[in-house]
C-alpha cells in the first residue's frame, strides 16, 4: 500500500530482550517455566474456589475471575515470546500485531477494574457487614464483572484503532517482546499527537480512577479495622485485605510507570523490565500472594491436599 513515496509496512520485527543467541535457550526455559507455573497456579486457584463450599463468597468469585484473566493475560504474551526465542527472525504480521495489542489491552484494563471491584467488595464486607448479602448479591457481582469486561473491550478498541490508523512506513522494529502501544507509537511516520494524548488520558483515567476507588475503600477499611475490639479479628481481617492490596500496588505501580506519564512513551531504558514484571511475573505471583496471605484459601488448600494423600492407594 503506497502513500506517495512511502510504503506501508506489512509486518513488524519484535526485537525482544537480546540479540545474543547463546542466552535465548536459557530465556526460553525460564519463561516456559514461568508460563507453566502461571497456568497451573491460576487454574488451581479457580478449581479450588469452584469446588470448596467455604470459598463461595463474592470475594472468591472475583478472585477466581482474576485468575482466569491472568491466564488469558499471560497467554496473550508468553506463547508468542517462546516461539520468538526459538526462531532467528522474530516477525509478526500487521494484523497479528493489532490482534495481540487488542487482547492484551482488554485483559489489562479488565484486571484494573476487577481489582477495584474487589476493593469495593472488601469495603462493603468489612464496613457494612449487615447489608453485605444484599449489596454484593450474585446478580450484583455478575453486573460488576460484566462492567469490567465492557470497559476493557471499549478501552482496548479505542487504543488499538487509534494506533493502527497511523501510518507505519519504516523502520518496523518494535523495541519490545510484544506489540505494546508506546513502542508502536514511536515507529509511526505520521502525526501521532492525538494517539499519544488518548493513551495518556485513557490510561490516567483507568489507573488513577481505579486507584482512587481503592484508596477510598481501604481508607474506610483501615479505619474500621483499627476500631475492632478483638486483636484476632483485626489480624484476620487485615491479613485478608493485605494480599489484595499487595496485588494492587504491584499491578497499578508498574502500569503507571509505562502509561501514566506524558513523556512515558519516550522513556525506553527500563520499559522492557517493567513490561516483563506486569505481563509475565504478576500473573504468576498473584495465586501465591492470595494463597499465602489468606487463611481461608490456605485451609481449603490443606484440606484438598490431605484428601488427596489419604485417598491415594488401591481402592
Amino acid at each position: 500500500m503506497q502513500e506517495g513515496n512511502r510504503t506501508q509496512v506489512s509486518e513488524f520485527v519484535l526485537l525482544g530482550f537480546t540479540d545474543r543467541s547463546e542466552v535465548e535457550i536459557p530465556l526460553f526455559l525460564l519463561f516456559l517455566l514461568i508460563y507453566l507455573l502461571t497456568v497451573m497456579g491460576n487454574l488451581g486457584m479457580i478449581v479450588l474456589i469452584q469446588t470448596d463450599p467455604v470459598l463461595q463468597s463474592p470475594m472468591y468469585f472475583f478472585l477466581s475471575n482474576l485468575s482466569f484473566i491472568d491466564i488469558c493475560y499471560s497467554s496473550t504474551i508468553i506463547p508468542r515470546l517462546l516461539c520468538d526465542l526459538l526462531t532467528e527472525r522474530k516477525v509478526i504480521s500487521y494484523n497479528a500485531c493489532a490482534t495481540q495489542m487488542w487482547f492484551f489491552s482488554v485483559y489489562a484494563t479488565t484486571e484494573c477494574y476487577l481489582l477495584a471491584a474487589m476493593a469495593y467488595d472488601r469495603f462493603v464486607a468489612i464496613c457494612k457487614p449487615l447489608i453485605y448479602p444484599i449489596s454484593m448479591a450474585r446478580n450484583v457481582c455478575l453486573q460488576l464483572l460484566a462492567g469490567c469486561y465492557l470497559v476493557g473491550l471499549f478501552i482496548a478498541t479505542v487504543h488499538t484503532s487509534g494506533v493502527f490508523r497511523l501510518s507505519f512506513c519504516g523502520p518496523n522494529e518494535i523495541s519490545s517482546f510484544y506489540c505494546d502501544i508506546p513502542p508502536l507509537l514511536r515507529l509511526s511516520c505520521s502525526d501521532n499527537y492525538v494517539s499519544k494524548a488518548v493513551l495518556f488520558v485513557l490510561s490516567t483515567f483507568v489507573v488513577v480512577g481505579n486507584a482512587i476507588i481503592v484508596l477510598i475503600s481501604y481508607g474506610y477499611i483501615i479505619s474500621t479495622i483499627l476500631r475492632m475490639q478483638s486483636s484476632t479479628g483485626r489480624q484476620k481481617t487485615f491479613s485478608t485485605c493485605a494480599s489484595h492490596l499487595t496485588a494492587i500496588v504491584l499491578y497499578y505501580g508498574s502500569l503507571t510507570f509505562i502509561y501514566v506519564q506524558p513523556g512515558g512513551i519516550e522513556a525506553v531504558e527500563h520499559e522492557k523490565i517493567v513490561s516483563v514484571f506486569y505481563t509475565i511475573v504478576i500473573p504468576m505471583v498473584n495465586p501465591v500472594i492470595y494463597s499465602l496471605r489468606n487463611e481461608e484459601v490456605k485451609r481449603a488448600l490443606k484440606k484438598r491436599l490431605s484428601k488427596k494423600i489419604f485417598h491415594q492407594g488401591p481402592q
